[in-house]
């Protein structure tokens, strides 16, 4: 099975090919930019450079593999738009993925905490013990610090982690973004895929105007 994988829920810009070959993934070739402004101009000349580096093209993909968040709504909704045309022009199944299970997924061991910049002085999180024990969440570092007790996480992956390091007080290991592996990793790709229904985590800063004042005539 030939699987393309995207992603762009933190500021890497991700797409990767994945061989799987008798349960075994092999990464054939990936393109990864950071740049959080980037997300739009790069997921697809990432997608067809790494096609190109991996000697395929779109009609030899079985699946497409897609992060679903928890990110910011524009970055989120480049990958999720570009997964989702890819999907219904080519005809193929699009399998949504936690974007913090892509990371627990390169990081096994003993419980983890995976961690990714949520901005505005808060981080997006979820622990894991195997696999994932809570539902991803969006806090401030200090206040996620305040519940590594109770979590029973032993160490942290993912940029968050290593943005918060002395405040989450763990000591940091695995990526700082979904990789292609972790992704597919994460996907169940035996079964129909769910909705393709982004973590957003937040409310939109763009709210519908109010209705107008009257002006009262002069």
């Amino acid at each position: 099975m030939l699987v393309l994988a995207v992603d762009t829920a933190t500021p890497a810009v991700t797409a990767g090919v994945v061989e799987l070959t008798d349960g075994r993934a092999r990464v054939l070739a990936e393109c990864v930019t950071v740049d959080a402004k980037a997300h739009g101009e790069l997921l697809t000349p990432h997608v067809r450079d790494a096609l190109a580096a991996a000697g395929r093209t779109l009609a030899d993909l079985d699946a497409i593999v897609c992060g679903i968040g928890p990110g910011p709504f524009t970055g989120l909704r480049a990958g999720m738009v570009t997964a989702a045309a890819l999907g219904h022009s080519l005809d193929l199944p699009v399998h949504p993925v936690c974007s913090l299970d892509a990371i627990a997924a390169d990081a096994p061991g003993e419980p983890l905490l995976v961690v990714t910049d949520a901005r505005r002085r808060e981080v997006y999180w979820a622990a894991y013990d195997g696999a994932r024990t809570t539902e991803p969440a969006v806090t401030p570092p200090a206040e996620l610090a305040e519940r590594v007790a109770e979590l029973g996480v032993v160490r942290a992956a993912g940029y968050g982690a290593k943005l918060y390091a002395d405040v989450l007080g763990l000591p940091v290991v695995g990526p700082d973004h979904p990789s292609p592996a972790g992704l597919v990793a994460a996907a169940d790709l035996t079964t129909d895929p769910g909705p393709l229904t982004p973590l957003y985590l937040r409310r939109p800063d763009a709210v519908e105007p109010g209705a107008r004042k009257r002006v009262s005539p002069r």
